[in-house]
């Protein structure tokens, strides 16, 4: 290898410590997409990048994810470094809508262009943002979740919510949805709403103990995410009322397939996270080659049930699990 070669390499592989997830960087490649999220610990989060992924090196453009870690100040760092590299767009699922401005401004003031992969903004100027409508998703789950109450009759039970940040726009709606569901299908005891912070299973798992605990008519329970919503099956089952409290959630993970298709889980209404990366970078890719991206994309959310489980597990494999999943 010449010394030129030894050089370029050397060059990548800074780059690559910089942004953490990068590639190396090939001669053709076109510059550099950042994909900023959340945090890749959430199943969710690691789908959307993989979709981002695949349509930025189809496109000859060098890719790299940066972790927020559910932080504000790390997710404005991350912003500040994407800038300072140059970076030809940033696609951004921000920690919530009201930081998202301040990495929208930042941006604007580089001459960067923006595209918002979920979550939602406050204000701010932005190419596109790609999304799900979270009221008609959770209304979605609401109906399954107060259907199989009324079945069991337990539909004058309580039921409690463990939610995203409420000061997401996401959050917001998805709540709003499953409230007038459950509503509509006259299940209107309310257990509580407890925010999550750390987004882990054991976390939920603490604040389903506490709902249990404050309310032993509980009935129902929607958790609006993926992973955390096995901590809320491991209380339900360590409080041996497995059966008595059913499970809602949103988004989808591997582990939810046998759970819906022994019923332990109810009802999911799985986002389509790898299609929205897809979605999201397409949308930042056409901007780019001077194209006008629609301003709002809408990806469909999949209600998926115990009864079609079966009949919806090949599009989940693909655009909901990233073919992780055999």
């Amino acid at each position: 290898m010449n010394r030129r070669s030894l050089t370029m390499l050397a060059s990548a592989a800074l780059a690559a410590a910089t942004l953490g997830m990068a590639a190396p960087i090939a001669a053709e490649e076109k510059g550099q997409l950042v994909y900023m999220t959340p945090g890749l610990d959430l199943a969710f989060w690691r789908y959307v990048s993989e979709g981002v992924k695949s349509v930025a090196e189809e496109n000859g453009y060098e890719f790299a994810a940066l972790d927020s870690t559910n932080n504000p100040q790390t997710q404005l760092q991350n912003a500040q470094d994407a800038i300072a590299r140059g970076v030809s767009g940033i696609i951004l699922s921000p920690t919530d809508s009201s930081t998202a401005p301040t990495v929208l401004d930042l941006a604007k003031a580089a001459g960067i262009p923006v595209v918002i992969a979920d979550i939602g903004t406050d204000s701010g100027e932005y190419v596109s943002v790609i999304g799900s409508d979270n009221y008609e998703g959770a209304y979605g789950v609401g109906q399954a979740l107060s259907a199989a109450m009324n079945a069991a009759g337990t539909q004058d039970s309580t039921v409690g919510i463990i939610g995203i940040s409420q000061a997401r726009l996401n959050g917001q709606a998805r709540t709003k949805g499953f409230k007038d569901a459950m509503s509509e299908g006259g299940v209107t005891g309310e257990a509580g709403l407890q925010q999550m912070q750390a987004y882990t299973a054991d976390e939920t798992f603490r604040f389903t103990q506490d709902m249990i605990t404050a309310n032993p008519n509980m009935g129902g329970m929607f958790v609006q995410t993926d992973g955390p919503t096995l901590g809320a099956l491991r209380a339900i089952k360590a409080a041996r009322m497995d059966g008595d409290v059913l499970v809602a959630a949103f988004d989808g993970i591997p582990e939810f397939v046998p759970l819906l298709q022994s019923s332990d889980l109810v009802v999911s209404g799985m986002q389509q996270p790898y299609l929205m990366g897809v979605r999201s970078a397409e949308a930042m890719i056409s901007h780019l080659d001077g194209g006008t991206p629609e301003k709002e994309i809408t990806v469909p959310i999949l209600i998926v049930t115990s009864d079609n489980i079966e009949e919806m597990l090949p599009t989940i494999k693909e655009t909901v699990f990233a073919n992780e999943v055999e």
